[in-house]
């Protein structure tokens, strides 16, 4: 192995595979222009990497042009990185590579690439173009189809985790930003409702030529999930519901929400690093579990969106649709949810001070056939906080799932 290795044979062998990036660059969209400088501390060098529309250039130290994304790891994870055997997004959830910087073309960077011998890369950031709207994706794997969607003021970084894992387990995984949020676009005139989310990922799924798949939704994207299985049955093969955004009951606030205008958000105004880093850290209730290192890039990541005024539009008028989401009477959310037809698997916190687990009996009134579970010592986003346990459920339904969708499919054909 290269840790194993004289430190000339390891630095020898890193620079090849630096010198090779130009000539296995797949190339990128129109206008791409970003600087990368990826540092390997055991060699201690950095080589400056730029990618544009036109082609890729590498020189080895850095220049005084600032870095769009900055990458840190040793030569082993770069070796294996470039042979194929780890993904970005493994060696990233693993702590073996940090980055700095945009996440998505950090993620991104190895998908601009060839593998040797001519094989495509274990992953790609790429976009979906919609009308009127864009939709940065993640792909990797290969396999039966997953779409993850992320909740209110994340990303699809939130699932890079489970994404990991699925690949492993045999899934093509598609974890996607929804429009107002992430890389996506942030179209100033847009609902921002559930309906509107679930259109979209309809529509993704279109456009990837995605028949079925199973759809994961954590918080804000649960509730997503639900109205894509409620509008397009067929297209799910099973809803993952991980604290899912459910109608809420008590409505005190109401009124007061009603009135408040979600376009004040496009005027320039900052939620402050600190209460941003209070309230991501408020989610979890073990904090521990939760390496600090990931907490300054998703803290990070938020204040650089959130910079945008159609990112702010976006999330006070994301937060304000859930909020005034009817739970009953006509076309309220918990007698529709009676008609879900897909297999449904709710995943809840037990110490999930945002969508507390007492939602559970509701949801059992109007779904008795729907699965439920509680987490101990668990917050609001399991597949952070309990990566390992959520991804057992999540792989033990799909199971169950599929098999039923063959019976599902078979009586409907029938």
């Amino acid at each position: 192995m290269p840790g194993g290795l004289p430190h000339a044979r390891r630095l020898a062998l890193v620079e090849v595979g630096f010198r090779t990036l130009p000539e296995r660059y797949l190339g990128a969209p129109h206008g791409f222009d970003a600087t990368y400088h990826v540092r390997l501390g055991d060699v201690g060098h950095t080589w400056e990497v730029r990618c544009t529309t036109h082609g890729a250039r590498v020189r080895k130290g850095s220049t005084r042009r600032e870095p769009d994304v900055v990458i840190g790891t040793d030569a082993e994870t770069w070796l294996r990185l470039r042979e194929g055997e780890l993904s970005g997004v493994e060696a990233y959830w693993q702590r073996l590579l940090y980055a700095r910087g945009d996440v998505d073309l950090a993620i991104g960077f190895e998908g601009l690439f060839r593998l040797p011998n001519g094989r495509p890369p274990l992953l790609r950031v790429h976009d979906v173009h919609l009308p009127g709207r864009r939709v940065s994706m993640l792909t990797m794997g290969d396999g039966p189809d997953v779409v993850c969607v992320h909740g209110l003021g994340a990303t699809k970084a939130s699932f890079f985790d489970a994404a990991a894992a699925l690949t492993r387990a045999g899934y093509r995984v598609h974890a996607l930003d929804l429009p107002g949020f992430g890389g996506s676009s942030k179209p100033i005139a847009a609902p921002y409702s559930a309906r509107w989310f679930a259109e979209t990922v309809v529509e993704v799924m279109d456009a990837l030529e995605v028949d079925r798949a199973h759809l994961v939704g954590n918080s804000m994207g649960g509730r997503v999930a639900i109205e894509v299985g409620l509008r397009a049955p067929e297209r799910v093969a099973g809803l993952a519901l991980l604290c899912p955004a459910v109608a809420f009951i008590r409505r005190g606030w109401h009124p007061v929400v009603r009135l408040l205008r979600p376009e004040l958000g496009l005027l320039p105004h900052s939620l402050g690093r600190a209460r941003v880093a209070r309230q991501f850290w408020g989610m979890f209730a073990d904090p521990d579990q939760v390496d600090p290192s990931v907490a300054d890039v998703v803290v990070d990541e938020f204040q650089r969106v959130y910079a945008s005024a159609g990112a702010r539009l976006a999330f006070l008028t994301s937060a304000r649709n859930i909020y005034l989401d009817r739970p009953f009477g006509r076309a309220g959310f918990y007698p529709r949810l009676s008609d879900l037809e897909a297999p449904a698997m709710f995943v809840w916190g037990a110490r999930d001070r945002i969508i507390p687990p007492g939602f559970m009996r509701h949801v059992a009134k109007w779904l008795p056939g729907a699965e439920q579970i509680v987490l101990e010592d668990c917050g609001h986003v399991p597949q952070v906080e309990r990566p390992e346990q959520t991804i057992g459920l999540l792989q033990r339904f799909f199971a169950r799932a599929d098999a039923f969708g063959e019976r599902w499919v078979g009586a409907r054909a029938a």
